[in-house]
Protein backbone atom coordinates (compact mmCIF):
# COMPACT_ATOMS: atom_id res chain seq x y z
CA UNK A 1 0.00 0.00 0.00
CA UNK A 2 1.55 3.81 -0.42
CA UNK A 3 0.05 6.80 -0.04
CA UNK A 4 0.28 10.39 -1.71
CA UNK A 5 1.36 13.53 0.43
CA UNK A 6 0.34 17.29 -1.39
CA UNK A 7 0.06 21.15 -0.42
CA UNK A 8 -3.15 22.69 -0.66
CA UNK A 9 -4.04 26.57 0.50
CA UNK A 10 -0.99 26.05 2.82
CA UNK A 11 -2.25 22.62 4.34
CA UNK A 12 0.34 19.40 3.84
CA UNK A 13 -1.83 16.24 3.73
CA UNK A 14 -1.15 12.52 3.05
CA UNK A 15 -3.52 10.10 1.51
CA UNK A 16 -3.01 7.09 1.97
CA UNK A 17 -4.16 4.58 -1.20
CA UNK A 18 -7.70 3.17 -0.05
CA UNK A 19 -7.27 -0.34 -1.84
CA UNK A 20 -4.76 -2.84 -1.16
CA UNK A 21 -2.23 -3.70 -4.35
CA UNK A 22 -1.81 -6.82 -6.50
CA UNK A 23 0.13 -7.54 -9.57
CA UNK A 24 -0.28 -10.75 -11.70
CA UNK A 25 3.45 -12.57 -10.90
CA UNK A 26 2.77 -15.14 -14.03
CA UNK A 27 2.20 -12.37 -16.68
CA UNK A 28 4.86 -9.71 -15.20
CA UNK A 29 7.44 -12.12 -15.55
CA UNK A 30 6.39 -15.06 -18.06
CA UNK A 31 8.46 -17.72 -17.02
CA UNK A 32 6.89 -17.91 -13.96
CA UNK A 33 3.97 -19.54 -15.88
CA UNK A 34 6.40 -22.05 -16.42
CA UNK A 35 7.21 -22.72 -12.92
CA UNK A 36 11.10 -21.57 -13.74
CA UNK A 37 12.10 -22.19 -10.13
CA UNK A 38 14.95 -19.17 -10.42
CA UNK A 39 11.92 -16.87 -12.02
CA UNK A 40 9.75 -18.39 -9.51
CA UNK A 41 12.59 -17.20 -6.49
CA UNK A 42 13.10 -13.79 -8.12
CA UNK A 43 9.98 -12.72 -9.09
CA UNK A 44 8.84 -13.60 -5.62
CA UNK A 45 11.67 -12.48 -3.52
CA UNK A 46 11.08 -9.06 -5.47
CA UNK A 47 7.54 -8.79 -5.23
CA UNK A 48 7.38 -9.64 -1.72
CA UNK A 49 9.58 -7.37 -0.33
CA UNK A 50 8.35 -4.43 -2.27
CA UNK A 51 5.72 -2.67 -0.01
CA UNK A 52 3.95 -1.35 -2.77
CA UNK A 53 2.04 -4.49 -3.33
CA UNK A 54 -0.27 -6.49 -0.97
CA UNK A 55 -1.44 -9.25 -3.25
CA UNK A 56 0.47 -11.52 -5.44
CA UNK A 57 -1.75 -13.39 -8.61
CA UNK A 58 0.21 -16.83 -9.02
CA UNK A 59 -1.13 -20.08 -11.11
CA UNK A 60 -1.96 -23.02 -8.49
CA UNK A 61 1.91 -23.81 -8.27
CA UNK A 62 3.19 -27.53 -8.56
CA UNK A 63 4.56 -28.88 -4.98
CA UNK A 64 8.07 -27.84 -5.94
CA UNK A 65 7.29 -24.83 -7.14
CA UNK A 66 5.07 -24.13 -4.03
CA UNK A 67 8.20 -24.97 -1.94
CA UNK A 68 10.32 -22.56 -3.72
CA UNK A 69 8.15 -19.54 -3.09
CA UNK A 70 6.40 -20.42 0.34
CA UNK A 71 9.37 -18.65 2.56
CA UNK A 72 9.07 -15.53 0.91
CA UNK A 73 5.26 -15.56 1.12
CA UNK A 74 5.59 -16.44 4.70
CA UNK A 75 8.73 -13.78 5.19
CA UNK A 76 6.82 -11.05 4.21
CA UNK A 77 3.34 -11.76 5.09
CA UNK A 78 2.23 -10.83 1.67
CA UNK A 79 -1.10 -12.12 0.44
CA UNK A 80 -1.29 -14.43 -2.45
CA UNK A 81 -3.98 -15.96 -4.78
CA UNK A 82 -4.64 -17.91 -7.07
CA UNK A 83 -5.18 -17.01 -10.66
CA UNK A 84 -6.16 -19.77 -12.86
CA UNK A 85 -7.33 -18.09 -15.71
CA UNK A 86 -4.76 -20.20 -18.21
CA UNK A 87 -6.43 -23.20 -17.10
CA UNK A 88 -9.35 -22.16 -19.01
CA UNK A 89 -7.44 -20.06 -21.53
CA UNK A 90 -4.71 -22.03 -22.42
CA UNK A 91 -5.30 -25.65 -21.22
CA UNK A 92 -9.10 -25.86 -22.23
CA UNK A 93 -10.86 -26.15 -19.21
CA UNK A 94 -14.59 -25.00 -19.44
CA UNK A 95 -16.86 -24.61 -17.08
CA UNK A 96 -19.77 -23.51 -19.50
CA UNK A 97 -19.16 -26.08 -21.97
CA UNK A 98 -22.29 -27.74 -23.51
CA UNK A 99 -21.36 -31.35 -23.15
CA UNK A 100 -22.16 -32.27 -19.76
CA UNK A 101 -18.60 -34.54 -19.20
CA UNK A 102 -16.05 -31.14 -20.36
CA UNK A 103 -17.91 -29.44 -17.86
CA UNK A 104 -17.74 -31.78 -15.69
CA UNK A 105 -14.11 -31.74 -16.05
CA UNK A 106 -13.56 -28.22 -15.38
CA UNK A 107 -15.57 -28.36 -12.53
CA UNK A 108 -13.78 -31.24 -10.77
CA UNK A 109 -9.91 -29.50 -11.89
CA UNK A 110 -11.24 -25.97 -10.69
CA UNK A 111 -12.42 -27.53 -7.00
CA UNK A 112 -9.54 -29.33 -6.92
CA UNK A 113 -7.49 -25.65 -7.42
CA UNK A 114 -9.91 -24.60 -4.54
CA UNK A 115 -8.76 -27.10 -2.19
CA UNK A 116 -5.20 -26.89 -2.53
CA UNK A 117 -5.48 -23.53 -2.34
CA UNK A 118 -7.09 -23.91 0.89
CA UNK A 119 -4.36 -25.96 1.86
CA UNK A 120 -1.75 -23.32 1.35
CA UNK A 121 -3.44 -20.35 3.12
CA UNK A 122 -4.96 -18.98 -0.29
CA UNK A 123 -8.57 -17.76 0.19
CA UNK A 124 -9.39 -16.86 -3.11
CA UNK A 125 -9.76 -18.32 -6.47
CA UNK A 126 -9.96 -16.72 -10.15
CA UNK A 127 -10.86 -18.17 -13.23
CA UNK A 128 -12.67 -17.10 -16.40
CA UNK A 129 -15.94 -18.21 -18.02
CA UNK A 130 -14.27 -20.75 -21.57
CA UNK A 131 -15.09 -19.65 -24.94
CA UNK A 132 -18.50 -17.77 -26.22
CA UNK A 133 -20.09 -20.66 -28.34
CA UNK A 134 -21.61 -18.08 -30.00
CA UNK A 135 -25.64 -16.59 -30.40
CA UNK A 136 -27.42 -19.62 -31.51
CA UNK A 137 -25.50 -21.60 -28.20
CA UNK A 138 -24.79 -18.34 -25.67
CA UNK A 139 -27.85 -18.74 -23.43
CA UNK A 140 -27.43 -22.44 -22.77
CA UNK A 141 -23.82 -22.00 -22.08
CA UNK A 142 -24.89 -18.99 -19.74
CA UNK A 143 -26.64 -21.82 -17.97
CA UNK A 144 -23.60 -24.40 -18.35
CA UNK A 145 -21.80 -21.55 -16.14
CA UNK A 146 -23.95 -20.68 -13.49
CA UNK A 147 -24.52 -24.73 -12.77
CA UNK A 148 -20.85 -24.65 -12.47
CA UNK A 149 -20.00 -21.68 -10.56
CA UNK A 150 -22.73 -22.48 -7.78
CA UNK A 151 -21.19 -26.07 -7.86
CA UNK A 152 -17.39 -24.57 -7.22
CA UNK A 153 -18.92 -21.68 -4.83
CA UNK A 154 -20.56 -24.77 -2.89
CA UNK A 155 -17.46 -26.41 -2.46
CA UNK A 156 -15.15 -23.79 -2.20
CA UNK A 157 -17.98 -22.65 0.91
CA UNK A 158 -16.39 -25.28 2.78
CA UNK A 159 -12.97 -24.13 2.88
CA UNK A 160 -13.44 -20.55 3.27
CA UNK A 161 -12.57 -19.77 -0.15
CA UNK A 162 -14.21 -16.77 -2.45
CA UNK A 163 -14.46 -18.24 -6.06
CA UNK A 164 -14.09 -14.97 -8.84
CA UNK A 165 -15.41 -14.78 -12.43
CA UNK A 166 -13.41 -12.58 -14.53
CA UNK A 167 -14.74 -10.68 -17.56
CA UNK A 168 -12.78 -11.47 -21.34
CA UNK A 169 -13.65 -9.54 -24.50
CA UNK A 170 -15.92 -11.68 -26.61
CA UNK A 171 -15.04 -10.66 -29.98
CA UNK A 172 -11.40 -9.42 -30.55
CA UNK A 173 -9.24 -12.23 -28.54
CA UNK A 174 -9.75 -14.38 -25.58
CA UNK A 175 -13.64 -14.10 -26.92
CA UNK A 176 -14.94 -15.53 -24.05
CA UNK A 177 -18.62 -16.05 -22.87
CA UNK A 178 -18.28 -14.12 -20.39
CA UNK A 179 -18.47 -10.98 -21.98
CA UNK A 180 -20.04 -7.94 -20.93
CA UNK A 181 -20.46 -6.71 -17.59
CA UNK A 182 -24.26 -6.81 -18.03
CA UNK A 183 -24.31 -10.61 -18.74
CA UNK A 184 -21.87 -11.02 -15.83
CA UNK A 185 -24.15 -9.10 -13.71
CA UNK A 186 -26.53 -11.36 -14.17
CA UNK A 187 -24.69 -14.75 -14.35
CA UNK A 188 -23.51 -13.27 -10.57
CA UNK A 189 -26.92 -12.70 -9.70
CA UNK A 190 -27.95 -16.34 -9.98
CA UNK A 191 -25.08 -17.35 -7.86
CA UNK A 192 -25.54 -14.91 -5.40
CA UNK A 193 -28.94 -16.67 -4.82
CA UNK A 194 -27.48 -19.35 -3.70
CA UNK A 195 -23.62 -18.28 -2.66
CA UNK A 196 -22.06 -15.42 -1.07
CA UNK A 197 -18.45 -16.16 -2.03
CA UNK A 198 -18.67 -15.55 -5.39
CA UNK A 199 -17.50 -12.40 -7.08
CA UNK A 200 -16.63 -10.55 -10.30
CA UNK A 201 -13.69 -9.68 -11.55
CA UNK A 202 -13.46 -6.45 -13.87
CA UNK A 203 -10.00 -5.75 -16.19
CA UNK A 204 -9.40 -2.29 -17.48
CA UNK A 205 -6.98 -3.97 -20.40
CA UNK A 206 -10.57 -5.77 -21.60
CA UNK A 207 -12.83 -2.50 -21.33
CA UNK A 208 -11.86 -1.38 -24.83
CA UNK A 209 -12.71 -4.35 -26.27
CA UNK A 210 -15.59 -4.44 -24.66
CA UNK A 211 -16.80 -1.38 -25.04
CA UNK A 212 -17.10 -0.29 -21.66
CA UNK A 213 -15.70 1.91 -19.41
CA UNK A 214 -14.95 2.52 -15.84
CA UNK A 215 -18.86 4.16 -15.07
CA UNK A 216 -20.43 0.66 -16.60
CA UNK A 217 -19.06 -0.82 -12.85
CA UNK A 218 -21.98 0.85 -10.76
CA UNK A 219 -23.86 -2.30 -12.66
CA UNK A 220 -21.69 -4.66 -10.72
CA UNK A 221 -21.25 -2.52 -7.30
CA UNK A 222 -22.87 -5.44 -5.69
CA UNK A 223 -20.46 -8.01 -7.07
CA UNK A 224 -17.18 -6.36 -7.78
CA UNK A 225 -14.40 -8.81 -5.89
CA UNK A 226 -11.20 -7.56 -8.09
CA UNK A 227 -9.93 -5.27 -9.94
CA UNK A 228 -7.36 -5.41 -12.99
CA UNK A 229 -5.62 -2.61 -14.03
CA UNK A 230 -3.34 -2.76 -17.67
CA UNK A 231 -3.62 -1.39 -20.77
CA UNK A 232 -5.04 -3.67 -24.09
CA UNK A 233 -3.07 -2.94 -27.37
CA UNK A 234 -4.13 -1.27 -30.47
CA UNK A 235 -2.08 -3.05 -33.64
CA UNK A 236 -0.85 -1.37 -37.07
CA UNK A 237 -4.16 -2.76 -38.73
CA UNK A 238 -6.50 -1.88 -35.81
CA UNK A 239 -6.88 -4.74 -34.26
CA UNK A 240 -7.19 -5.24 -30.13
CA UNK A 241 -5.62 -7.90 -28.38
CA UNK A 242 -5.38 -8.92 -24.75
CA UNK A 243 -1.52 -8.79 -24.54
CA UNK A 244 -1.41 -6.38 -21.64
CA UNK A 245 1.67 -4.30 -22.69
CA UNK A 246 3.11 -1.73 -19.81
CA UNK A 247 1.37 1.97 -20.11
CA UNK A 248 3.29 3.78 -22.14
CA UNK A 249 4.46 0.92 -24.82
CA UNK A 250 3.62 1.50 -28.70
CA UNK A 251 0.02 0.93 -29.38
CA UNK A 252 -0.72 0.50 -25.36
CA UNK A 253 -4.42 2.13 -25.00
CA UNK A 254 -5.27 2.85 -21.84
CA UNK A 255 -3.51 5.87 -19.58
CA UNK A 256 -3.12 7.66 -16.41
CA UNK A 257 -6.68 9.49 -17.29
CA UNK A 258 -8.39 6.17 -17.54
CA UNK A 259 -6.53 5.06 -14.16
CA UNK A 260 -7.86 7.86 -12.58
CA UNK A 261 -11.25 7.65 -13.57
CA UNK A 262 -11.39 3.88 -12.68
CA UNK A 263 -10.48 4.57 -8.94
CA UNK A 264 -13.39 7.58 -9.04
CA UNK A 265 -15.51 4.69 -10.34
CA UNK A 266 -14.46 2.81 -7.38
CA UNK A 267 -14.35 5.11 -4.26
CA UNK A 268 -18.18 6.09 -5.74
CA UNK A 269 -19.14 2.55 -5.38
CA UNK A 270 -17.68 2.45 -2.15
CA UNK A 271 -15.40 -0.83 -3.88
CA UNK A 272 -13.55 -2.71 -0.73
CA UNK A 273 -11.65 -5.48 -2.54
CA UNK A 274 -7.82 -5.50 -4.24
CA UNK A 275 -6.76 -3.25 -7.26
CA UNK A 276 -3.94 -4.96 -9.34
CA UNK A 277 -1.74 -4.75 -12.17
CA UNK A 278 -1.80 -7.08 -15.49
CA UNK A 279 1.43 -6.04 -16.84
CA UNK A 280 3.53 -8.09 -19.33
CA UNK A 281 6.82 -7.14 -20.56
CA UNK A 282 7.49 -7.17 -24.62
CA UNK A 283 10.82 -8.14 -26.51
CA UNK A 284 13.60 -5.69 -25.10
CA UNK A 285 12.01 -5.54 -21.80
CA UNK A 286 13.32 -6.28 -18.63
CA UNK A 287 10.39 -7.54 -16.57
CA UNK A 288 10.35 -5.27 -14.04
CA UNK A 289 10.41 -1.76 -16.47
CA UNK A 290 6.56 -2.30 -17.03
CA UNK A 291 6.00 -3.34 -13.37
CA UNK A 292 7.62 -0.13 -12.21
CA UNK A 293 6.19 1.74 -15.11
CA UNK A 294 2.57 0.68 -13.32
CA UNK A 295 2.96 1.62 -10.16
CA UNK A 296 4.19 5.32 -11.12
CA UNK A 297 0.78 5.62 -13.28
CA UNK A 298 -0.95 4.23 -10.14
CA UNK A 299 0.47 6.51 -8.15
CA UNK A 300 0.01 9.57 -10.30
CA UNK A 301 -3.77 8.76 -11.36
CA UNK A 302 -3.98 8.65 -7.52
CA UNK A 303 -2.47 11.87 -6.93
CA UNK A 304 -4.50 13.32 -9.61
CA UNK A 305 -7.55 12.52 -7.93
CA UNK A 306 -6.94 13.85 -4.97
CA UNK A 307 -6.44 17.20 -6.04
CA UNK A 308 -9.60 16.99 -8.28
CA UNK A 309 -11.78 16.08 -4.87
CA UNK A 310 -10.23 18.61 -2.71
Amino acid sequence: MFAVSLRKRGVDAVYSFPWKVSIVAFMANPPVLKEDIQALKETFSTLSSDRFFDVIEVQLLGDEAWRAVEGFVKASGVEVASGVQPLVLMQGFNPSSLVEAERKKAVSKLVEVVKTSAERGISKVAFSSGPDPGPENREAAKDALIKSLKEIAGEAKKFGVTVILETFDRDWDKKQLIGPIREAVEVAESVREEHGNFGLLWDLSHAPMLGEKPSDLKLAKSYLAHIHIGCAKRLPDGRLVDWHPGFYRPGAVNGVEDVKELLKVLLEIGYTGAVGFEVKPEEGQHWREPVEAAKGVLYEAFLRLVESEL
